[in-house]
């Protein structure tokens, strides 16, 4: 550790950890008065700044595609002759689960409800034409967009150009210049972090709670879900400690098992679920509609406010997945060594948006289908009461062999949280560092300190039981202002990118 100490970048180190610390004692101490404040936050900016977000967005996949089909895309992320680390599975696998936690369980199962139960599936027609379309479209392309840009960005800064300072603002430099080692670049690499724990404390607490009534449910336990919420956000910082202790070999192997569990699950769902048929056939016809009102779908703002919809989803989405792209791009552009741009981008579309709309289209449709034939009423019980967890034990619980079932939705959700949580702390730890040289590592004990840190908000965030969309505000708020210097590093790519090709055509 004495040798690191002269390494360390202590303002990057302490300064968020020390806020997010003073936040969650805030959490701890007035819960009430902190979800006031978080509801009156992502009013302003959802409501005020909405289109912001909605234009960052489409703008993100216009250019994923103009990378990918421009001179651009033949850069290599490394040397002219450098071969790729990781087979396309193993790649796809790390980069499929530290793009998305155990959230997309949470999310496959029970999204099409709350999308069934705004009055705006009824201004565009039925359920069953509506319901399946909006869990595809904010998981698909617009986010891994957004992931896979600036992943090529990071990739080229890391691979190409072999810059050691791991950080958002050495991203900037080419446009920022010397101004990249001053008061600007300290202010974007703090905004990094915080839209970074913004993330975490977001994801952590939304989906959590499930893995609470799962134990719950099996074991008929008395104690309250907050309780075995926060246990189990403890278990869960001990996994993932451990796999990122071991390395990047910890790290695919448990990513491998995570996949193997997650489509595990979505066969046995198709298979001996009962709705394969309903399954494929809405699925198929879901999917046509999304890519047929992509622009519509992408640019809808509600102006006259009839129903809020893009304000409380699409536009939560889009800055949800802005705030982790503060950590699983770096994670991406990191293992995509010796992949052209152009493989990037395709392989991180065809692998990560294949085997997300796999997720929904399974796991959603499954219950949909139940519901429109009049098997099960799962709309009911949730206008009734809101409560998502009980609606997918629910679902579950209609699946033969549902105790194991049950099992496997939670250790599958486990491997999530641990392998998006391990890049995500890898990410920060390397944030820790003014310079870190290629092939280097982050000390133990500085990944160590920021996988504690990373879980002491979502703690705070459950224990003071916020509502879902002051969850959502966390990251609505975070997102703002990271949003503008994740143009500011496209655009910076987008010149030094086309410096090297020049520099490549005249050797």
């Amino acid at each position: 550790m004495e040798k690191h100490k002269g390494k360390i970048d202590w303002m990057i180190t302490i300064v968020p950890f020390s806020i997010v610390i003073i936040f969650s004692l805030l959490f701890f101490a007035w819960p009430e008065q902190s979800n006031a404040i978080l509801s009156k936050v992502r009013f302003f900016f959802g409501d005020t700044f909405g289109t912001y977000y909605l234009i960052i967005g489409l703008g993100f996949f216009i250019m994923s595609l103009f990378l990918a089909m421009s001179k651009y895309g033949d850069i290599v992320l490394g040397g002219k002759d450098e071969k790729p680390k990781y087979s396309f599975f193993a790649w796809g696998c790390m980069m499929f689960t530290c793009g998305l936690a155990a959230d997309i369980l949470f999310y496959s199962f029970s999204e099409w409800v709350m999308y069934a139960t705004n009055p705006h599936l009824a201004d565009l027609g039925s359920v069953q034409d509506w319901a399946g379309v909006f869990p595809i479209f904010h998981w698909s392309l617009i986010p891994w967009a957004f992931y896979l840009v600036l992943a090529v960005a990071f990739g080229f800064m890391l691979h190409v150009r072999k810059q050691s300072r791991q950080k958002y603002s050495e991203a900037c430099r080419p446009i920022l210049g010397k101004h990249t080692d001053g008061v600007l670049g300290r202010v974007i690499d703090l905004l990094a972090v915080f839209a970074l724990l913004a993330g975490t404390a977001t994801t952590f607490s939304i989906a959590t709670p499930l893995m609470a009534s799962i134990i719950t449910e099996l074991f008929h336990v008395e104690i309250s879900r907050t309780a075995i919420t926060i246990v189990i956000l403890i278990f869960t910082c001990a996994v993932y400690t451990y796999s990122l202790l071991h390395g990047f070999k910890g790290i695919s192997i448990l990513a491998k098992v995570c996949i193997f569990m997650f489509f595990g699950l979505n066969f046995y769902v198709l298979a001996f679920g009962g709705e394969a048929r309903y399954i494929i056939d809405t699925g198929f016809e879901s999917l046509g509609r999304m890519v047929q009102n992509f622009i519509g779908l992408s640019t809808y703002t509600d102006p006259l406010r009839k129903n809020n919809f893009p304000q409380d989803w699409t536009i939560y989405y889009w800055a949800y997945w802005m705030v982790w792209c503060v950590a699983a791009p770096f994670f991406i552009g990191n293992i995509s060594k010796g992949r052209t741009i152009r493989q990037t981008l395709l392989g991180g579309y065809v692998f990560g948006v294949g085997s997300t709309i796999l997720s929904f289209i399974v796991l959603g449709n499954y219950s949909l289908g139940q519901q429109t034939a009049g098997v099960a009423d799962y709309m009911a019980p949730y206008i009734a009461n809101g409560d998502l967890y009980a609606m997918i034990i629910s679902v579950i619980n209609t699946l033969p062999c549902a105790p194991l079932v049950l099992v496997l939705v939670l250790l599958t959700m486990v491997a999530f949280y641990a392998t998006s949580f391990d890049s995500i702390a890898y990410t920060a730890s390397c944030y820790s560092y003014h310079k870190l040289e290629d092939g280097e590592t982050p000390h133990k004990l500085i990944q160590l300190m920021v996988c504690i840190l990373l879980i002491i908000l979502p703690i705070a965030l459950v224990f003071s039981e916020s509502s879902m969309s002051n969850l959502q505000s966390v990251s609505i708020l975070a997102a703002f202002p990271i949003g503008l210097v994740m143009i500011l590093i496209v655009v910076s790519f987008l010149k030094d990118g086309k410096k090297c090709i020049e520099e490549r055509e005249q050797k």
